[in-house]
């Protein structure tokens, strides 16, 4: 076994009605983990039960992916939610995608909130603690994918539920571990070989250097690899191939994360 592993995933079915949105089925050929959405940010159900099946076809993780009910705005504008809508609005989205996953013979692997949902979650417990209650709920054996180091993580943790800690291939950090906003012209990592270098790093040494220069400890059971942006085909297959070569071992978390 190699001294190091990971797991990748990719937001996916994100696709709606006569919208297509992202390559879902060329992506799934180099992740191991789907974030599937749910019907709220983004998804429907003709949407949900076709990438759950070539999810699973491919031997992919299947994941729910749980937003904001705001498709306009795609999930990612922040909305004022109470616990209790946080909590019913997850158990709802995540209900759902566990039946795709019934109807085909398989059950969820995990649960990665979307966007603003996910944002909020890092920073505040009381949405943090909503989302885990309810996916605990729903299956106390899923995994619950958080922003390493976040109230997301801590969470998880304390719901009783075995937490993935994530990395973003593509994105930049601020000093305090958060993901820069995407309204910051610093938020995206544009260049692929530069992105490559930083998730090798968080991989390997546990480390990522922040938008102000700030070195930050960081661990990464799961690298997201956004599958909307318009070169996500090649550097899913970059990225692969770089981490493979440097002799990390990339698996399905759901095969060797056990419980927090």
């Amino acid at each position: 076994m190699s001294r190091w592993m990971v797991d990748l995933n990719s937001d996916l079915g994100e696709s709606f009605g006569a919208y297509t949105l992202g390559r879902d089925e060329e992506v799934l050929r180099f992740v191991t983990s789907a974030n599937i959405a749910c019907g709220y940010h983004a998804g429907d159900h003709n949407v949900m039960g076709r990438t759950v099946k070539a999810a699973a076809e491919k031997g992919v993780g299947l994941g729910a992916h749980p937003g904001l009910p705001d498709l306009l705005g795609f999930g990612r504008r922040r909305m004022e939610v109470e616990p209790k809508d946080v909590y019913n609005m997850t158990l709802y989205q995540v209900g759902a995608l566990a039946a795709f996953a019934r109807a085909c013979g398989k059950r969820l692997q995990h649960v990665k909130p979307h966007g603003a949902l996910y944002n909020m979650a890092c920073r505040d417990r009381r949405i943090a603690s909503a989302i885990a209650e309810a996916v605990a709920a729903v299956d106390s054996g899923l995994i619950l994918f958080g922003l390493a180091g976040s109230r997301l993580v801590e969470a998880g943790r304390a719901a009783g539920l075995t937490v993935a800690e994530e990395v973003f291939a593509d994105r930049t950090y601020q000093p305090d571990g958060t993901l820069t906003p995407r309204t910051d012209p610093r938020a995206m990592v544009r260049d692929p070989e530069e992105a490559v270098r930083r998730v090798l790093r968080m991989v390997k040494e546990r480390k990522v250097t922040a938008v102000d220069g700030t070195e930050i400890s960081i661990r990464a059971d799961t690298v997201c690899v956004h599958g909307d942006e318009p070169q996500a085909l090649a550097f899913a297959r970059r990225l692969r191939e770089a981490l493979q070569s440097e002799g990390v071992e990339i698996r399905r978390v759901g095969e060797w994360l056990g419980p927090s």
